[in-house]
């Protein structure tokens, strides 16, 4: 019988926030695993996850095929985990989550090896925002080269290191009110990190079928104020949620979109919030979920006070005020 030790994964973007986890869960099912990065110099943390020579880091960029290609030799499965939330130079959403997916199944296409790609679930050629739109061209390049593929669209992923709770949460903490774009009334699907890297790791075990697509979603639908307000419970905030509305917001945004850390805001990611981000009714009826994988899914408010505590005034040990 072969042993996961047999089998070459590599994990392209492996250093970022779902890469790190979906590296831990490959590493404890004894993967080896090569994690193509832009700076690999960077991502010697990722080596304790592993056993001695488990997991090695090599350079690759989605917008340079020569790289991924070395990347790929001899792997068995390839893994796209690479996206942007805004646009920077040449790493923009057409470069890195269009076409840079498809060079990453033609890479692997190349040498016979599985590809599982994550994408989200907000994928839509129609979408008003060019980020959904790439993710869309992305998958669609992902099938024209690999039509057995398994794609992975999560709907918004929390966790310890994500750019969603601890941004708010931040913004919480410097700010008397948070603002809710179009009302704070999108709906999302809050996923924990851990979830969808087992959910991906799963797809390499081959528990997922090829060429379907799931959609990955937390235990509860919640609407934007919602997911504020249980962050500012959770970081003992007391805060005022001021409506935007989306005219408002894209202007703001406009200069927004070159402010620093939790203040950035893109008029791409205002475009996002005016639809909902949660999984289909066709998904479900397919069993193209976490349930269909067997994951029972942890929610946010169960999770969020594991890492949101550093936002509290006095940090973890403050009790909340009765």
């Amino acid at each position: 019988m072969a042993s996961n030790q047999d089998t070459l994964v590599t994990v392209f973007g492996g250093s970022g926030f779902l890469g790190r986890s979906v590296v831990r869960a490959l590493a404890r099912r004894d993967y080896r695993i090569r994690v193509a990065v832009r700076r690999p110099e960077l991502a010697g943390f990722l080596q304790p996850l592993g056993k001695v020579g488990q997991i090695h880091a090599v350079q690759a960029n989605l917008r340079y095929p020569a790289s991924v290609e070395a990347a790929m030799r001899e792997s068995h499965v390839a893994i796209n985990l690479v996206g942007i939330l805004a646009e920077g130079g040449a790493q923009t959403f057409d470069a890195v989550q269009g076409k840079g997916a498809g060079t990453v199944a033609q890479a692997a296409s190349a040498v016979g090896a599985r590809v599982v790609h994550v994408s989200a679930i907000g994928a839509d050629e129609n979408s008003p925002a060019r980020y959904a739109r790439a993710k869309a061209a992305g998958e669609k390049a992902v099938l024209a080269a690999t039509p057995s593929a398994t794609i992975m669209r999560p709907s918004t992923i929390f966790g310890p290191e994500d750019q969603f709770t601890n941004r708010f949460a931040a913004l919480g903490r410097i700010s008397p009110m948070l603002p809710l774009i179009g009302g704070g009334l999108a709906k999302m699907q809050p996923v924990y990190v851990g979830d969808v890297a087992t959910a991906v790791a799963d797809a390499v075990d081959g528990k997922a079928r090829a060429g379907a697509t799931y959609e990955l979603g937390g235990p509860e639908v919640l609407t934007m104020r919602e997911i504020m307000e249980i962050i500012l419970a959770t970081t003992y905030r007391d805060r005022l949620l001021v409506s935007l509305p989306f005219g408002l917001a894209k202007l703001q945004a406009m200069f927004l979109q070159f402010a620093p850390g939790a203040l950035k805001l893109t008029p791409d990611q205002v475009a996002l919030l005016r639809s909902d981000n949660i999984v289909s009714e066709a998904a479900k009826a397919a069993g193209l979920t976490l349930d269909g994988l067997g994951i029972t899914a942890d929610s946010l408010e169960a999770i969020a006070p594991q890492y949101l505590w550093r936002f509290r005034a006095t940090g973890q040990f403050q009790k909340k005020s009765a």
